[in-house]
């Protein structure tokens, strides 16, 4: 495959980083790690079941991803939604800071602006902690009208998180059932979800399902 399959080559700016965070002590000897996931070997599971699907990355672009997905024979485009949220509001906005309607349009159309139907998978990851609470159920919302029904969705929320600054990782697939997790900076929640406001956050889709995790992470796939 080649790299013309990705709708956007996105090259996202640095995450911002916290004032007095970055020289934490504790927080500065967070390092990368291997974790099995559940839920990405689910989602791998999905995509060897059909050919010719279109999916959606929410995150950064990683060479190692989109040669793992691409490599199923499946198309890629990619859409780091932090990167456009920022531009969106303005990197001198507070963080995190609600949106006007109008900004949540414009950042509904930098990103989800697929016809209904389209998507056949999609790879959220922990970028629901991230966005304004009037900015994540319209995300969820197109979603749910670009997924064609079936479309396995998988995401990431972090376990008792409060709203203080939490770990920004890249996500980078090492293999169907591996995921390699490293820390990229700080940057402040805009919404701490249990298992019912997730629930209720995809309630227009067909099914939820959790998996428990040794570690902070928590992981779900959503049918469509």
């Amino acid at each position: 495959m080649v790299w013309e399959r990705l709708k956007r080559w996105v090259r996202p700016r640095e995450p911002a980083l916290e004032a007095g965070h970055r020289e934490n002590p504790e927080r500065a000897s967070l390092e990368s790690w291997d974790r099995h996931s559940h839920g990405l070997e689910e989602f791998s599971r999905s995509l060897a079941e059909e050919e010719g699907l279109r999916i959606l990355d929410c995150g950064e672009v990683l060479q190692a991803n989109v040669s793992f997905l691409t490599s199923y024979g499946h198309k890629l485009y990619s859409e780091a939604f932090l990167s456009v949220l920022d531009s969106v509001r303005g990197m001198t906005a507070p963080e995190p800071s609600e949106l006007t309607e109008d900004q949540i349009q414009r950042f509904l159309d930098a990103t989800l602006n697929f016809p209904d139907g389209h998507l056949g998978a999609v790879l959220l990851w922990d970028t629901l902690t991230f966005l304004p609470g009037a900015l994540a159920e319209p995300v969820v919302e197109r979603l749910a009208q670009v997924m064609r029904p079936g479309a396995c969705l998988l995401a990431l929320f972090h376990a008792d998180l409060r709203k203080e600054p939490a770990p920004l990782y890249s996500y980078r697939i090492v293999a169907a059932d591996t995921l390699h997790v490293t820390p990229k900076g700080w940057r402040k929640p805009a919404q701490v979800f249990n298992n019912r406001a997730i629930e209720k956050l995809f309630r227009r889709f067909h099914s939820v399902k959790f998996f428990l995790a040794r570690d902070h992470l928590r992981e779900v796939i959503v049918r469509r």
